[in-house]
């Protein structure tokens, strides 16, 4: 394990506790929650080591790296996905209507969002650190899918995509510096992140799955996110809410809270997803949060 002895956003080195969160995914482990007293980034703390945080992803639970969903909360995921895969390709061409068509897709997964964009007209690139999944995503994509950064050749992708992926990432400021590197001069990054300020990661605390410890490493804010966007030297256009993300993560936060799935938990979670988007109306504060940025 790694303990965080300084914060990535703002170099801050005291933290106070936040809350105990267990991994309902894998190994049912109790992970602890601080958060910098300087700045309010929540960080998982201690953190597997970057060698050893493998293990947490080895779950078919684990959808977004099997591809599979048995469950009803997992065939709900895949269904939403089918959905979204078109509404995030409509959502950079409206915003991102670049005359070269050039994607990098980080944390690319199985691959379904770079085979959809190479389906509808655009050069794509995938890069996935696990080897398993990097198959099943160059599989069906048929286009490259890289295990790192340092083998992409290219450096003026007019779009770079990480959906859900950098709360994952040990070192934030060395990748945000290298997709700056490769981002060309009027590009866009579509960072897609967990918002753990939402009401429904109020309302489950401890059982929210918006955490899901210990994949996820870093817990962001608006105020966080911003910060740490301004500090790698990256402005902020805009910030579009995923109003999906409400209900799903809202029934696997009943399915943790109450260790199963019910016709009275998925009403629950419909209900309190819905309540979640209606008071974000005023604040912006949804479950899932894409932050549109430019050079």
């Amino acid at each position: 394990m790694t303990t965080i002895s300084i914060c990535p956003v703002c170099g801050g080195n005291e933290f106070s506790a936040f809350r105990s969160c267990t991994d309902y995914t894998v190994s049912r482990e109790t992970f602890e929650l601080v958060t910098c007293t300087t700045c309010g980034l929540t960080i998982t703390n201690p953190q597997p080591d970057p060698e050893n945080i493998g293990y947490y992803y080895q779950s078919e639970n684990y959808i977004s790296h099997s591809g599979k969903g048995t469950s009803l909360v997992g065939k709900t995921y895949l269904a939403v996905r089918r959905y979204t895969l078109g509404w995030k390709l409509n959502l950079i061409n409206k915003l991102n209507p670049a005359a070269t068509k050039k994607l990098l897709d980080y944390g690319c997964g199985t691959g379904e969002f770079i085979s959809t964009c190479k389906q509808n007209g655009w050069q794509v690139t995938g890069v996935e650190p696990s080897d398993d999944v990097r198959t099943k995503a160059e599989a069906l994509s048929n286009s490259p899918v890289l295990p790192n950064l340092s083998l992409v050749k290219d450096n003026d992708f007019t779009t770079i995509t990480l959906w859900h992926v950098l709360e994952h990432v040990p070192d934030l400021n060395a990748l945000l510096t290298q997709l700056r590197s490769i981002l060309s001069e009027n590009g866009t990054i579509f960072i897609a992140i967990p918002n753990h300020n939402s009401w429904e990661a109020q309302h489950y605390e401890q059982y929210w799955a918006g955490y899901d410890v210990p994949r996820h490493l870093w817990h962001f804010t608006q105020d966080t996110m911003k910060a740490l966007l301004e500090k790698n030297e990256l402005k902020l256009n805009r910030i579009i809410p995923m109003k999906l993300d409400a209900f799903y993560i809202s029934m696997l936060s009943e399915k943790y809270k109450h260790n199963t799935n019910t016709i009275l938990g998925i009403m629950k979670a419909f209900a309190n997803g819905l309540k979640s988007n209606l008071l974000a109306k005023r604040n912006m504060e949804y479950s899932s949060l894409i932050y549109v940025v430019k050079k």
